[in-house]
């Protein structure tokens, strides 16, 4: 490693123990409060577990896991949106030595038996009638699979009753046995870059991570009025180990999978904190906008907008806040920003962002009105966090400190690097992987980074996703790309020009989105992404996009040309991940007609 940076622990972790110790601590801490909440998605109420009852729950279905048979070791699958049983039953497989493996509910059927048959999963738990039939199409190809269980149709009741047989003793005997070397899961990546493989991961992988966190953010994790609002799904590592930082904390959880009721959510439940990718703030921005209009209205919204920037990189830079700018701020604190953060429900204080690159002007913008965005890193291999911003002293364009016991390095190359007792076991099956991956204890990230003095951590391009012009220049497109997503017209931009002349985008819509803003504008919706695509105000809209994404490098970097494409990029036809990430490989090989001859070769 050229330069390294290892923030040191506050006091030491105890790894050998299990994850459902943490459930069993908050319920002896604080028994009677709150811990998870959820609405009942029949009735909409809205319901909660104390934590006792929660644990004395996850214990019931542990014993119910117990008296169907399973082992320590034996892989159980959750196939389901995120919702409160998810949580449950991941606590209560791990709880007595097996393997919770997650699925996304959007995975296909090949999918779910390529995961199945690489883990030999042996029992499954699915949502819904749709995700059984799912399960069942593929049964033959999956010789290890037995139960099949639907979370709709009294799941968990069912493994209570059987858990009826089983003792409380029995259940203490499996739950101590099962230590921190121990396997607690093995999460399947969403595959950006490949075919997913199977990352391992044990009990003191997350029990130092979980703590690790509490410790590096006290203040979102302690306060007694904390609250969560997880959204996420829990078949993402990120918003799994949540979970557990939750219940380490004094933070309720809220659980809910259901991403078209998110803003009435906020409302009810009114979260102090909340977790999300940067699609989820750009999409909050861009509603606010168009709310706005075009009127009196837009142009107050403009001049708010500017302020908060103005107002934010002030703050970044540690001086004082000029008087005038504080008076503007302080106007349209009451005018606007108030407003705006009612979206959240009130009563936010931060929200941590990860999982793709933030684009600065939006981290300004929130920062300005009063959310500070603290972005983060991590991957599947590290449990989730491996860096995070603190809530005091945070760096907008960084992606923070490393977390308590974490060291994090910069290779010869610019590689970041990353050495910590979280750092998975390994790749499931690929014991070449690993040994490629994790070298003398550092894991090696795939991106390029740097680390200045002080152990903050920037990310600057990703090694694959490095583009080099015919011209010899070396192009990160990451923070072109974030930058033109924040139009809100457009879904995904995949910059091209590896060994071309110059850097190009290929761009896709998002129709509801587009026609929204086409209705702000005062202009006519389309009736489909063909029209939108050739609409020439929504191609000035995204060369407008363009544009301010160049002003953020040099012009041998810059995007020269671009095209609108008229197609949804989706999970189903193979050109984003799970996680919404757009798949860079698949989008190049799909458009290759377009690239090479319309675009390079200016054929039409």
């Amino acid at each position: 490693m050229i330069k390294e940076y290892l923030r040191p622990l506050e006091q030491p972790i105890d790894t050998d123990g299990n994850l459902f110790s943490i459930l069993d601590d908050r319920a002896a801490r604080t028994p009677d409060k709150s811990l998870v909440e959820y609405k009942d998605p029949k009735t909409g109420e809205w319901k909660s577990f104390t934590a006792v009852e929660f644990r004395d729950k996850v214990i019931a279905l542990a014993k119910g896991l117990i008296a169907r048979g399973v082992m320590p070791g034996d892989c159980v699958s959750v196939i389901s949106k995120t919702r409160w049983e998810w949580t449950a039953l991941d606590m209560a497989i791990m709880s007595i030595g097996a393997l919770t493996v997650p699925v996304y509910e959007t995975n296909s059927s090949v999918q779910v038996s390529t995961i199945f048959n690489d883990s030999n999963v042996k029992m499954a738990f699915a949502e819904n009638d749709m995700q059984r039939d799912k399960i069942e199409s593929v049964r033959d190809r999956c010789p290890d699979l037995g139960d099949v269980y639907v979370i709709d149709f009294g799941a968990l009741d069912t493994i209570e009753e059987y858990g009826r047989t089983v003792t409380d003793a029995e259940f203490r005997e499996r739950e101590r046995a099962v230590r921190g070397t121990d396997l607690a899961t093995i999460v399947y990546t969403s595959g950006s870059t490949g075919t997913p493989k199977g990352i391992e991961l044990s009990h003191g992988n997350f029990l130092f991570i979980t703590y690790s966190g509490v410790r590096s953010m006290p203040d979102i994790a302690m306060p007694e009025y904390a609250r969560l609002w997880l959204f996420l799904p829990l078949a993402h590592v990120f918003a799994r180990y949540m979970q557990f930082f939750c219940f380490a904390g004094n933070v309720t959880l809220g659980l809910s999978g259901n991403l078209k009721t998110i803003l009435a959510d906020f409302a009810a439940f009114k979260p102090t904190f909340i977790l999300a990718v940067p699609r989820i703030f750009e999409k909050i921005y861009n509603a606010a906008s168009q709310k706005a209009g075009a009127g009196l209205k837009g142009r107050v919204f403009a001049g708010a907008t500017g302020v908060a920037r103005e107002w934010s990189v002030a703050q970044q830079s540690g001086e004082p806040i000029p008087f005038w700018l504080g008076v503007r701020h302080a106007v349209y604190s009451k005018l606007v920003y108030k407003s705006i953060m009612q979206v959240f429900g009130g009563h936010v204080e931060y929200a941590v962002c990860g999982g793709a690159p933030l684009d600065k002007s939006i981290a300004h913008f929130f920062n300005g009105i009063g959310l500070p965005l603290l972005e983060g890193y991590g991957m599947t291999e590290t449990c989730a966090p491996a860096s995070v911003n603190p809530t005091s002293g945070y760096r907008i364009g960084t992606i923070g400190l490393p977390m308590q016991g974490t060291a994090v390095g910069i290779a010869e190359d610019g590689e970041l690097c990353i050495k910590s007792p979280a750092v998975c076991v390994g790749y499931h099956n690929h014991p070449e992987i690993t040994a490629q991956q994790i070298v003398d204890g550092w894991l090696h990230t795939g991106d390029l980074g740097s680390l200045d003095d002080d152990g903050f951590v920037t990310v600057t391009g990703r090694k694959k996703d490095l583009i080099i012009t015919a011209g010899g220049k070396n192009v990160s497109p990451g923070e072109l790309e974030a930058s033109v997503m924040t139009s809100p017209v457009v879904n995904q931009c995949v910059v091209v020009g590896d060994r071309k002349p110059f850097i190009a985008a290929i761009i896709a819509l998002d129709l509801a989105e587009t026609n929204a803003w086409l209705e702000s504008q005062g202009a006519a919706p389309c009736r489909d992404l063909a029209e939108a695509s050739r609409n020439p105000i929504v191609h000035a809209e995204v060369e407008r996009a363009v544009n301010q994404a160049d002003e953020l490098v040099s012009r041998a970097e810059s995007i020269r040309k671009f095209e609108i494409v008229p197609d949804d990029f989706t999970e189903d036809n193979g050109l984003v991940t799970a996680s919404m990430k757009a798949r860079r490989e698949a989008i190049t090989e799909r458009y290759r007609d377009l690239i090479d001859n319309v675009i390079y070769a200016g054929k039409r």
